[in-house]
């Protein structure tokens, strides 16, 4: 058989899980599934429960969110019984993860808003705990990951929502395998793939996977130690396989040796949640008194302070100065997180001494947040001076090898001769390759060459790197130009940001300048922002491979006033622009309030609301921001400050955020050429760079060639007679869609060079949204559509700037046009409300409003009230309408539309019933009623609510 039947496979796993441990049991529904949690958590807890006693316990289970109820799984319980005693007990022997039991079963039914069987679910003293979707060989893992995001919607929830105890979900064809944590709000992109040590991936379920991962005291101790509860965005979190290794090859040394040793994982691959999962189980061992965690720059001691803090909630207190880093080190705290220059203090003042050298034989293990930066000093030796029973260990994206080594008063050291043997590697090829980072889109803009006048960016030139020349005023203003011309190519319209680091902060002042007249003059629209430390000369020019640190604003308030004074005079000023931008009052007055700035700058460019960070070196290390996508380079960068400084922008968030771009405009192609060289090897340059322009258009083109096989004109897409023929579409024009999206971001895109033009790409985009809307606003189906779990990539259609704001401003100048344009805007706005999936469902309202409203409307400047007085009335008739119909209460429904845009699930079967005024449905019309109900609210919502507020 070419592909394998689904059945086959699910009972081929079944049959294999059976072999390694699990007990088969036959579970069709959710009175099965009481029954059976009743009888497992007796036999683990070596108790019997009456039946009121177990009321009480299934009145624990089913309090709280999904990530409430991973609290409650892993807490010791108590109840009183039936006699007045009190009875502890738990759900699940976390300490001793291997003496659990151990149940597999299949196809269990359960019925919230949809009755949905779920394929293969893995018990754990009777609670499903790992939730196994299949599909048959050749169909898209998607397709199981938005089944299961089904299934959350219309069923996990239901009854005594049992199913919202999973904590881990696997999705497989068979061939390829992927688990994640149940975490609703990631995406598919943040799905895992199971390795061996040496990041061999392990992707047949059937060959490899279910021995290696489901080997019952593995997922047990996965469950048990590698699931992080993030307090901060209440949702779980699973590690990946290396890093899962890592912390085991940490927590070995730490209990069989005393040996140092260092963590290669490259940039971008989750170092923190690494390092405070191992900090967290190492601190819990009787032999270590202290873990302490050394950043080397104040805002990391906050940045990583705050992270384990949100992992786990309350584990560290942060340290504001020195004094109480010393009491840290005496009381009881367990972990500690501080800066190097802290350590350095209080191993070396005087007045600190008597308490550290307290310590001085306690065993402490230290672990460097990215070794390479601080650690190569005098500092370092003076620590492990200090302590006699120290244990070090380092982490570190771009170690230091000898190729890359820069010599300092000890002369040039690697990580190696410092930290001892690499205990765990994973380089930037094994992280592209797992998708768990993004390739880079490098441009090179403009190359110099000596000649009288050499100051053109867009011409051929050989290397030359003169200060008169890169500072030249024309130079910088073209660059200028360039950003901004290019801005919104890059960066998606704006859905994502961008950084532009400079080679000093002479460059960064004219630069800002230049970009803040531009903007002035009405040139642009960017939010621009900068941050520079209190440095006088931060020129980088030996380009050594270092990006060099900035001085801790909080810990060297001194340096502030020994600082440039036009510099930061200049400073000042752009921070009032930024104070007037946002509404905020920082200042450089004081060291605290400039601290307070960086951390803002910081969150406002994670939030999206800065375009364009201009930085020196700043925030070109140890900062991770998935909604930067762009990094605009005018400074020399060479080894391991050259792929920190890239690695910022290929952080994974969705379909849309396909590579990271870099527009280089310095001559760095052997530079970059060499990084890559060192940290992976030569042929990986083709791994970790993206293809050229060209070949994405001939990728365009041929699969355009695919797509007229489907489907040869546009109209042809009305004749397809089967799903199977739309799912064939889907697929075709969602890969153009890629490739277009892929494109775009280069400066030379041009449809010119495609076989297809825009018109008929937009039209077929027309087609395309017609059949996603068809499927997700079908209320008469009876089964499930092969087309349900398909994943439109809705957000490679999305663009921020086409929303209802963008069509009133269309509107308006279709009320002010000469008679003779009417009807080409007109056709123009209709044009955009069949093409863009948010605006659909507004569609036929607005030309409504275009019909009816628009003519009588005499100044066109009244046009926006006029609309959302029109918007208000229409809504108020659907609502009346729709509950008229279906005869329901107004202020129920009401209050469960306001609950499901708030809670952002579909609300059941049930709650819809409940809306009903008089007689409720019989049993045989329950499910088409309820659906009708259901499909109804999901329209009014979409069509009256959501995306009204851009």
């Amino acid at each position: 058989m070419s592909t394998q039947p689904e059945q086959v496979l699910e009972n081929q796993l079944i049959q294999q899980l059976s072999t390694i441990g699990y007990a088969k049991v036959n579970i069709p529904d959710e009175a099965a599934l009481l029954g059976n949690l009743k009888a497992q958590l007796e036999k683990h807890n070596n108790i019997t429960f009456t039946a009121k006693e177990f009321e009480r316990v299934l009145n624990i289970l089913s309090k709280g969110s999904v990530f409430e109820k991973a609290k409650t799984l892993r807490e010791k319980q108590h109840i009183v019984r039936d006699n007045g005693d009190n009875l502890y007990f738990e759900f699940l022997n976390t300490e001793h993860w291997c003496q659990n039991q151990y149940q597999v079963t299949n196809q269990v039914t359960m019925e919230g808003s949809y009755k949905n069987r779920y394929d293969v679910t893995l018990l754990v003293n009777g609670l499903p705990l790992v939730q196994i979707e299949l599909k048959r060989r050749g169909l898209e893992m998607k397709e199981a990951f938005n089944q299961i995001n089904r299934y959350q919607r219309h069923s996990f929830g239901a009854k005594s929502a049992l199913f919202q105890y999973v904590q881990i979900f696997v999705i497989s064809n068979g061939v390829n395998t992927k688990y994640y944590a149940n975490n609703r709000h990631q995406s598919f992109k943040q799905t895992f793939y199971w390795t061996n040590k040496q990041n061999k991936r392990l992707t047949n379920i059937l060959n490899g996977f279910t021995s290696e991962f489901f080997e019952p005291c593995h997922i047990s101790k996965m469950i048990c130690k590698y699931v992080v509860l993030n307090e901060t965005h209440k949702i779980l979190m699973v590690l990946r396989p290396y890093q899962f290794y890592a912390v085991e090859a940490l927590i070995d040394r730490v209990k069989n040796s005393t040996k140092n040793g260092y963590i290669w994982h490259t940039t971008g691959s989750g170092k923190t949640l690494t390092s405070f999962k191992a900090s967290q189980i190492i601190m819990k061992m009787p032999q270590v008194k202290k873990v302490v965690f050394v950043v080397d720059r104040k805002d990391l001691d906050y940045q990583t302070t705050k992270e384990f803090n949100s992992f786990s909630k309350g584990s560290i207190d942060g340290t504001d100065n020195t004094k109480a880093l010393v009491k840290q080190f005496s009381d009881d705290t367990k972990i500690i997180v501080t800066t190097i220059q802290k350590l350095n203090t209080a191993i070396s003042k005087k007045n600190y001494l008597t308490k550290m050298e307290q310590l001085k034989d306690e065993r402490i293990v230290f672990i460097f947040d990215e070794c390479h930066r601080s650690q190569f000093g005098e500092t370092h030796n003076r620590i492990k001076s200090f302590f006699n029973n120290h244990q070090m260990f380092g982490f570190t994206g771009t170690p230091i090898f000898a190729d890359n080594a820069v010599k300092n008063e000890l002369g040039k050291r690697t990580t190696k001769e410092l930290f001892g043997e690499c205990l765990h590697k994973y380089v930037i090829t094994d992280a592209i390759k797992d998708e768990n980072v993004l390739k880079f889109s490098v441009e090179y803009v403009g190359r110099y060459k000596q000649k009288e006048s050499a100051t053109e960016i867009d011409i051929e030139v050989e290397d030359i790197d003169r200060k008169e020349l890169m500072e030249s005023p024309k130079r910088l203003e073209k660059i200028a130009d360039y950003i901004i011309a290019n801005h919104n190519r890059k960066t998606h319209s704006k859905e994502f940001t961008a950084m532009f680091c400079v080679g000093s902060t002479d460059m960064l002042v004219q630069y800002y300048d230049i970009l803040h007249r531009k903007k002035e003059e009405g040139k642009h629209n960017l939010k621009i922002a900068t941050i520079f430390s209190f440095v006088a000369n931060e020129d980088d020019a030996d380009a050594n491979g270092y990006i060099p640190e900035e001085v801790s604003v909080v810990e060297e308030a001194a340096a502030l006033y020994g600082m440039n004074s036009h510099k930061r005079d200049k400073l000042e000023s752009y921070i009032g622009h930024y104070n007037q931008m946002f509404g905020s009052n920082f200042s450089t007055k004081d060291s605290q309030s400039f601290y307070n700035y960086y951390n803002d700058i910081s969150k406002k460019v994670k939030e999206r609301k800065i375009d364009v960070l201009l930085v020196v070196n700043m925030f070109l290390t140890g900062f991770d921001s998935p909604a930067l996508n762009t990094l605009y380079v005018d400074k020399n960068l060479k080894y391991h400050g050259l792929i920190q400084a890239y690695s910022r922008t290929n952080r994974i968030v969705n379909e849309q955020k396909s590579q990271g771009n870099i527009v280089v405009f310095r001559n760095l192609k052997k530079a970059t050429d060499e990084a890559i060289t060192l940290f992976s090897n030569k042929e990986a340059i083709e791994v970790i760079i993206m293809e050229p322009y060209e070949e994405y258009v001939e990728k365009f083109n041929a699969t355009f060639i695919d797509l007229l096989q489907v489907t040869p004109t546009v109209n042809s897409v009305n004749d397809l007679v089967s799903e199977e023929d739309e799912l064939e579409f889907i697929k075709a024009f969602r890969e153009l869609m890629r490739l277009k999206n892929t494109m775009t971001t280069f400066a030379n895109f041009d449809w010119e060079d495609l076989a297809m033009d825009e018109q008929l790409f937009n039209d077929f985009r027309s087609k395309y949204l017609d059949l996603w809307q068809k499927t997700k606003h079908d209320t008469a189906k009876e089964k499930v559509s092969i087309l349900d779990d398909v994943d439109f990539e809705l957000e490679l259609i999305h663009r921020d700037e086409i929303n209802v704001t963008y069509i009133l401003k269309l509107l308006t100048a279709l009320k002010d046009a000469k008679k003779s344009e009417q009807e080409a805007k007109k056709k123009e706005i209709v044009d955009i409300l069949s093409g863009e999936a948010n605006l659909r469902s507004k569609r036929e309202l607005i030309e409504k409003f275009i019909q009816d409203s628009l003519p009588h409307i005499e100044d066109s400047d009244n046009i926006p009230q006029e609309f959302e007085k029109y918007w208000t009335e229409e809504q108020q008739k659907a609502f009346e309408t729709f509950v008229k119909e279906e005869n329901l209460s107004s202020e129920r429904t009401q209050k469960l539309i306001e609950d499901y845009l708030y809670a952002e699930r579909e609300p059941l079967r049930d709650e819809l019933l409940n809306l009903i005024e008089g007689d409720k449905p019989s049993v045989l019309k329950r499910k088409t009623i309820g659906d009708r109900i259901l499909q109804k609210v999901i329209n009014f919502v979409d069509t009256f609510i959501n995306g009204m507020d851009n």
